[in-house]
């Protein structure tokens, strides 16, 4: 943190952009500083292919490159101007593809954890342009479907395919496995776990593999007409057909916040969506959740995080604040880590990104002078030191048990990896999408975002480097236990639920078992409701989805 100013530069960490979901960052009212015909400086050796040029995509293209050679986490591994020749990427469509291709070819010759075979895009970095009602998070040419201000632009179902049936793999059921609240989906009445049988009036379900992604993309940019099946509490009811149509809304990134009792034990379940912008109804939300809490007397705590991809790091903070016991204040929570170009001052093509407050404006220094950039700041890790500072009256959980899965990334991890040195911390699910990087906006001709992965977080410990996910106390993925699954035949916060009756169960003293009876029994129940095979029930992995993936460092803080 720079000692004469009040700020903390905008930094955004990977909430993977999915469902992709949300807008990163604030946006900068003004133009970045410009050079000589526009273009950023350049490095003294191994350019001299860099001609002059009014060309705008070739510009930008320079920059895309340029920026990363002094700002991406892997750049000691980047190639030199004249190696690279960045302005190739002309062939996309559009210069919103082009840039994109130019990132992924960065990340891909980096050799780094961001670039994965078989896959059109980056892990970790990405480009938004923040014209489109909703930008991208994380997937190329995909929309989101709430961004991470609140923003929905659909109708504001979350599905996803389930195989069942042992004999007849193509077989599956669409399933609502969440509705995004203050959507159109929301207002008409659908519930997770209601099964999705015609779209438009065309059938789905009986080949997943041509089917399934289609779904998905037709129910999350156009208005529709789905027609089904409604299940409460996995018993079969009544076919359904509703009309929704698409719209903007506000959403709330609370799914579900209650106190469970079961045996002697007050348990607190938090279901969250995202990492909101916290100014956003965000911390009144939170406030809300853990003031009841705290009044019921809970001492154990499920934080619901199966579908949360990430969002804001601030937001994450706050969280974290409100878990954390009462003697952690003033403790390290997390540390940044740059790469050495910016930890030792030397990443002098950022003096072209203004640093801006929440709405957006300058920000003057009457010490330097003239209003701070990005360069001003110090990327140690101890100026990128964040402490905690207790929030709320919930002040001595014992256990906090996370539910989550391969949808799980980015702040969300940051949430519990900062936990783990002192609260009592299990994981239930599956293994995390592993995305401990996070980045601040990288402005390019006032319309795109370049989201570099930029810095790693390490909690107190120095424990971090988790690129490959955060492997589960209690893994679904390995388990033969009956029961143990995201069953979408159960909203959230009902015990009967598969992963919340394994969480239930670990947590010392509660009636575990008791808990995945009930989740047991509830599975018999179903299969003789609605004749489906529900021991062959299985989420069918998905693409990597239009919501936001990564972990956002606001502008103005501190």
């Amino acid at each position: 943190m720079i000692k004469h100013t009040p700020f903390r530069s905008a930094s955004v960490f990977a909430i993977m952009l999915m469902p992709l979901a949300f807008s990163a960052c604030k946006k900068s009212k003004v133009e970045p500083t410009k050079e000589r015909n526009g273009q950023v400086s350049v490095p003294a050796t191994g350019n001299t292919k860099q001609t002059p040029t009014t060309n705008r995509v070739e510009l930008s293209n320079d920059s895309v490159f340029l920026y990363a050679k002094e700002v991406y986490y892997w750049n000691a591994a980047l190639p030199t101007y004249d190696e690279y020749l960045p302005r190739k990427y002309t062939n996309g469509g559009s210069n919103l593809n082009n840039y994109e291709n130019n990132l992924f070819n960065i990340g891909k010759i980096s050799g780094s954890p961001d670039y994965e075979p078989g896959y059109s895009s980056l892990k970790y970095s990405f480009i938004e342009d923040f014209n489109e009602a909703n930008p991208q998070a994380s997937v190329p040419n995909a929309l989101a479907a709430v961004d991470t201000e609140g923003n929905g632009n659909d109708v504001g179902l979350r599905v996803e395919g389930y195989r069942t049936s042992e004999t007849m793999p193509t077989v599956y059921s669409l399933f609502v496995t969440a509705v995004y609240p203050g959507s159109p989906a929301a207002l008409a009445g659908v519930q997770r776990g209601w099964v999705i049988k015609k779209i438009n009036g065309q059938p789905y379900g009986a080949n997943i593999s041509s089917e399934l992604e289609l779904a998905k993309n037709v129910i999350g940019n156009q208005s529709v007409t789905i027609e089904g099946t409604i299940y409460t509490g996995g018993v079969k009811g009544a076919d359904f057909s509703k009309t929704l149509a698409k719209k903007s809304y506000k959403s709330s990134p609370v799914y579900k916040a209650t106190t469970l009792t079961v045996g002697t034990k007050k348990i607190g379940y938090l279901a969250f969506a995202r990492f909101s912008t916290l100014d956003n109804n965000t911390k009144a939300e939170l406030d809300e959740a853990f003031a009841g809490f705290s009044t019921n007397g809970v001492k154990d705590l499920v934080i619901d995080l199966r579908y949360n991809s990430g969002g804001y790091i601030n937001t994450a903070e706050y969280l974290i604040n409100l878990i954390a016991p009462s003697n952690t204040s003033g403790k390290v929570m997390f540390r940044e880590y740059y790469n050495n170009t910016m930890r030792n001052g030397q990443a002098g093509i950022l003096i072209n990104q203004p640093v801006t407050d929440i709405n957006g404006n300058l920000i003057y220094d009457r010490g330097l002078g003239r209003n701070l950039t990005q360069a001003d700041d110090d990327y140690s890790p101890e100026a990128q030191s964040v402490s905690f500072s207790k929030k709320g009256s919930l002040g001595s959980v014992a256990n906090v048990i996370f539910i989550v899965s391969d949808r799980t990334a980015s702040a969300s991890e940051l949430v519990i990896n900062s936990l783990k040195p002192f609260v009592n911390v299990k994981l239930v699910g599956e293994t995390t999408y592993g995305k401990p990087v996070g980045f601040f906006p990288i402005r390019i001709e006032n319309r795109y975002d370049v989201l570099y992965a930029m810095f790693e977080t390490k909690n107190s410990n120095g424990e971090g480097g988790y690129f490959n996910g955060m492997v589960p106390d209690y893994n679904a993925a390995t388990s033969s236990e009956n029961g143990f699954f995201d069953n979408p035949f159960f909203e959230f916060g009902d015990v009967r639920e598969g992963y919340l009756a394994k969480s239930v169960s670990v947590i010392p003293g509660t009636a575990g078992s008791s808990a995945l009876a009930a989740a047991k029994n509830a599975r018999m129940s179903i299969r003789e409701e609605s004749n489906t095979s529900v021991s062959a029930m299985v989420m069918v992995p998905s693409k990597r989805n239009s919501e936001f993936v990564g972990m956002i460092k606001t502008p103005g803080r501190r």
